[in-house]
């Protein structure tokens, strides 16, 4: 069964998809307000914290998918340059480092507009693809800011992974 077959009603509210989906895949979550929910979701090298939340003013379902990175000054430079790297390689969605955070973050905006409506497959589809996205590429920003590798040599990292394991 699909997962939007059990959506039956005309317009379902996408954080409300969300919250569903949080549920289904055991994510732990919190609701934090009718448009808004953020919850953490387990990869391989680490628990990302991710929110979405829905503005009616553009129609927008906005994700952000963030996980904790300290580089040392000196290594911003080589960051900001796997930055623009990585960015050129992602497809759907972009990476930006938040200095006074001192979170990575990944972010994608489904744009809705016209009164349309994301199925709960492009909702889990998007939240996979930021996960996705975050587990190929940290491996390349942890080598850059603290193995002391190249942007170019951590992206033949990130690069390599994405074809597989023999």
């Amino acid at each position: 069964m699909a997962l939007s077959e059990q959506y039956l009603e005309d317009e379902i509210h996408p954080i409300d998809i969300v919250e569903n989906l949080a549920s289904y895949n055991d994510w732990d979550f919190d609701r934090v307000g009718d448009d808004q929910i953020a919850m953490a979701v387990e990869g391989q090298w680490r628990t990302y914290s991710i929110t979405l939340a829905w503005s009616g003013y553009d129609e927008t379902l906005r994700l952000i998918c963030t996980f904790e990175m300290e580089p040392p000054e000196e290594q911003l430079p080589a960051l900001y340059d796997t930055l623009n790297e990585v960015n050129d390689k992602c497809w759907a969605g972009a990476f930006s480092y938040w200095r006074e955070q001192k979170l990575m973050v990944y972010k994608y905006g489904l744009v809705l507009a016209g009164g349309n409506t994301a199925s709960p497959e492009q909702i889990d589809t998007l939240i996979s693809c930021a996960v996705m996205s975050a587990e190929r590429y940290y491996p390349a920003f942890q080598l850059v800011v603290y193995g002391g590798r190249t942007p170019r040599e951590a992206m033949q990292v990130a690069i390599a992974e994405a074809y597989g394991h023999a």
